[in-house]
């Protein structure tokens, strides 16, 4: 009797020791919501001409690329040195890289094509014809896909990336703005029009589904939780609709900064970011699925409205600059010659 008792009694301490050590490992793992410890680490002087649309962060590759207009600037990701540059890519919006191919491919929207480029020399190895303005560029590595969404087209365009090669197109009725692929062979894509969100086969190439993304309007970026499922498209009127990316419902709204371009998300800290031409960026902590808690806004620079991620360091990338007062009937200003920088926001 009295060694059952003393087992049970071990057994015991074992079960309260287990369950206290897996609290601790919860709290340890997921992070509290509060201060996210982002802020501006350095802000790196470029210069040079061109504005900027995408930001495209290789973590692998330690490399950064940034459109600028009629050229790609590529920094290093650790030195924030330029290490060099892509020319003609004209109208260029985004970048997409796939390394299994040793290509990389820049979407130029002022020549309807796409730039094939090789990833050891930045130098270019063909052009493919597109729909017109092509915009966001994502390559999809289950089909080793790359996939243009065409502002003007109001669709997108398949290419095989490794001959490059137009498979087909995909009607969208709409403007497209930015796109995740899952991992599972299937396409995510905002629709700026109509404010939907349109899932597409990335093999056969159709539509999946079509959801409205309400109470979200004109959205722009687009990140994804491959984990958990859950995409994140940040929208006009300073809010981010977190989405089902199985059922297509909007499970959260939480609120973000205004003039979003762009989101991330990074897996290793559960932490989605919106930012926003209005100079901040908005950290918001993924407490579950369906559970998400605005940490802080992080003050950046005006105008710094898109982004990259690093997900080696947790660094991100926003390119900037300085304007003139817009004239009347303008949207925006001028840009200040030389005045082009990169905000880097980390811990």
């Amino acid at each position: 009797m009295r060694k059952r008792f003393t087992l049970l009694t071990i057994l015991g301490s074992l079960a309260v020791a287990i369950v206290f050590s897996a609290a601790a490992f919860s709290r340890a793992a997921t992070p509290s919501p509060g201060a996210s410890g982002y802020h501006v680490i350095k802000t790196v002087p470029v210069g040079g001409e061109g504005g900027w649309d995408y930001v495209y962060v290789d973590s692998d590759a330690r490399r950064v690329y940034f459109s600028r207009g009629t050229h790609t600037m590529v920094l290093d990701a650790d030195t924030y040195a330029v290490v060099g540059d892509i020319p003609d890519t004209q109208g260029v919006h985004g970048i997409a890289v796939a390394s299994d191919l040793g290509r990389g491919f820049t979407s130029n929207g002022r020549s309807n094509d796409v730039t094939i480029f090789d990833l050891k020399t930045l130098k270019s190895i063909g052009t493919i014809k597109t729909d017109a303005n092509p915009d966001a560029i994502i390559y999809d590595a289950v089909t080793k896909r790359v996939f243009t969404f065409n502002g003007r087209g109001k669709n997108a365009t398949a290419i095989n990336a490794a001959d490059g090669t137009v498979a087909g197109t995909i009607d969208l009725g709409g403007k497209p703005e930015f796109a995740v692929a899952d991992g599972k062979g299937t396409v995510y894509v905002n629709n700026e029009d109509t404010s939907a969100l349109h899932h597409l086969d990335a093999q056969n190439l159709k539509e999946l589904h079509h959801w409205p993304l309400a109470p979200c309007k004109s959205p722009s970026g687009l990140a994804m939780d491959l984990k958990t499922r859950r995409l994140f498209s940040v929208c006009d009127e300073k809010v981010m609709a977190v989405v089902n990316a199985d059922t297509g419902k909007v499970v959260a709204t939480p609120a973000i900064c205004e003039g979003p371009d762009a989101t991330a998300f990074d897996p290793s800290t559960g932490y989605v970011f919106a930012s926003c031409g209005d100079g901040n960026l908005t950290v918001i902590h993924e407490d579950s699925p369906d559970k998400y808690t605005v940490v802080e806004n992080v003050p950046t620079k005006k105008s710094a409205r898109t982004m990259g991620l690093d997900l080696k360091t947790h660094n991100i990338f926003l390119p900037a600059a300085d304007f003139d007062p817009p004239a009347p009937g303008a949207r925006r200003g001028t840009m200040k010659p030389g005045s082009f920088v990169i905000v880097v926001v980390g811990k």
